[in-house]
Order: structure tokens, then sequence, then C-alpha cells
């Protein structure tokens, strides 16, 4: 049975504090941002190269949460020290790179209203990206 994480709704105070966070400052791509009915907004945006999103908005019990309440999710990037230096370049406040030994990287940050992300780069990752021939398709 195969079955695949696409959405993650995170507890926001703000969405348009939110979308400006997420698009502006971390260059997530917004999917879309609309309203079907009165009281009712969904926004979803993605990272470049990502088969999961986030969402937030108003007026679904999904959206109901406490924001700041969702904590660790993780961004995996090929170059921690590449990425860190340009969110801290667009104004996000991003924490030292930790070793956690095993070829893991980390640094963490949170949105405006507290949700925290961790920056994680997997060094055997990359090797075996490097390692792959040009032909190379993933098996799903």
């Amino acid at each position: 049975m195969q079955m695949m994480l696409e959405l993650i709704p995170l507890p926001v105070a703000d969405v348009d504090r939110a979308i400006a966070f997420y698009a502006d400052k971390l260059g997530f791509n917004k999917d879309f941002d609309v309203q079907p009915s009165e009281g009712v907004r969904v926004v979803q945006l993605t990272p470049e190269g990502s088969g999961c999103s986030v969402g937030f908005g108003t007026g679904l019990d999904v959206y109901a949460g406490e924001p700041g309440s969702v904590r660790g999710l993780h961004l995996v990037v090929e170059d921690i020290t590449e990425v860190r230096a340009e969110l801290l370049r667009r104004g996000v406040e991003v924490g030292e790179i930790q070793d956690f030994g095993g070829g893991v990287k980390g640094a963490d940050f949170s949105d405006p209203d507290g949700n925290t992300f961790e920056l994680q780069e997997m060094a055997w990752r990359k090797a075996a990206k490097q390692e792959e021939p040009a032909d190379f398709e993933p098996t799903r």
C-alpha cells in the first residue's frame, strides 16, 4: 500500500503574514489562495522541488490549532551552508549549523507564529546522488 504525505496544515494567526513569510522569505511557491465560501480561506505553498506542501487558512477545523504549535518540520537541503546564508539574507533568523554526526547537519528557525523547522543536510544523500548514473530513475 503506497501513501504519500502531500500537505501539512499549519496553524497561523495571520494568513497574509504567513504568506509573506513562506513565499517571500522562504521562497516557497504559492500554489493557491482561494476563498471558496464566506469565512473560508485556503492557502497552499510548496518548497521548490518538494512533493509536500504546507497549508493554512481560516474557517476550517484543520486550521483551528494553536498558532505556533507545530514543531520540528524538516526541510532537507543539499547544502545547508548555502541555504542558511540565503535565508539570512532574506531576513529569516536561522540558528547556527549543528553537526549531529553520521553526516547529518541541521539548523533551526521558526515562522512568525512559532511553528518550528529544521534545515537538514545529510551527506550520505548527497554522495549517493553524485554516484547515480545520468539515466538513473528512482523507483516509487
